[in-house]
């Protein structure tokens, strides 16, 4: 009997030990190059739900049940903010989020909240096709911003797990430290391409064009958010005649079909950036992306 107690206690301790000690940290991510920073920083401390895939627009998710029950599990929420996710978030979040995953909490962070945000508007309307009044959304796409943002991560996974803050902090600083040294060379970079010209399909490129000092000279949307017109283009077409344009930049979600016409007509080429983590084979870390669109950007100003 004695013999049988001890075992059962034994056994008890086996299962319950290890669930606390190997819990991880959830959390939910909405883009690609918010999970691949998590990855950088939690390391093996944490999983990582990324809710959309480098061919998706954030813009038009749907709160789909796999997100609902993502959502569930979540410790921590990382996403853009300033509205890139408000078709979708808000719903995830007041039908699945826990009470520790709500705006104004530790476990809810919006990387755009902590770097200085580009086109705020104080007013804005339907009329101004799909803008965001707090700022554009994008800000990943400043590579200087990343390590920023990286440091009110860590900050958060303190808090929500403080047993593995040392840890935490190891990612960091080596993630940093490998992240500088690829800077200085986009910074190099980024120099040659200072006063290129380009197009653009729609404003998700404004962070990485004001960093790299590239100039936007149309748009092809005659709008945010607004599908190319006809007379737009050919409006536009007569406008890059009197110009020289380096490139047309198009992401993995984007609709090609305008920009083909544009390149066709008007002998540019066309850019297929990877925009974020898994835009294309290359870019399949943050590192990546950023090193394969420097170097498509550099060939084509060449």
């Amino acid at each position: 009997m004695k013999n049988i107690f001890s075992l059962l206690f034994g056994l008890g301790l086996l299962i319950a030990a290890p669930a606390s000690a190997q819990a991880k940290v959830n959390i939910f991510a909405c883009e690609p190059e918010w999970g691949a920073l998590a990855k950088e920083v939690g390391g093996s401390n944490v999983d990582i739900y990324t809710a959309t895939k480098a061919t998706q627009d954030v813009h038009h998710m749907r709160a789909k049940p796999s997100l609902l029950a993502a959502m569930r599990k979540a410790d921590l929420v990382f996403c853009s903010g300033a509205a890139l996710e408000s078709g979708w978030l808000p719903i995830l979040t007041q039908k699945a989020g826990g009470p520790d995953v709500q705006p104004n909490t530790v476990g809810w962070l919006m990387a755009s909240d902590h770097v200085p945000k580009l086109e705020v508007m104080e007013k804005a309307d339907r009329s101004m096709g799909h803008v965001h009044p707090e700022g554009n959304p994008h800000v990943h796409l400043n590579p200087e911003y990343i390590p920023q943002i990286a440091d009110f991560l860590a900050d958060r996974l303190y808090q929500i797990d403080p047993d593995n803050a040392g840890t935490y902090t190891d990612n960091l600083e080596s993630f940093k430290a490998r992240w500088n040294t690829n800077l200085n060379q986009w910074k190099v970079q980024a120099a040659r391409l200072k006063g290129t010209n380009v197009i653009v399909h729609h404003k998700n490129w404004a962070y990485l064009t004001d960093w790299a000092d590239i100039n936007v000279v149309e748009s092809l949307e005659p709008k945010p958010g607004l599908p190319p017109t006809t007379s737009h283009l050919e409006s536009l077409l007569q406008s890059v005649k009197k110009q020289k344009v380096s490139a047309i930049l198009v992401a993995p979600f984007e609709n090609d079909e305008a920009a083909k016409w544009l390149s066709e007509k008007a002998a540019i080429p066309i850019l297929y950036l990877p925009y974020t983590v898994g835009g294309n084979a290359n870019a399949s870390t943050l590192e990546g992306m950023f090193s394969e669109t420097f170097r498509m950007l550099s060939e084509a100003a060449s």
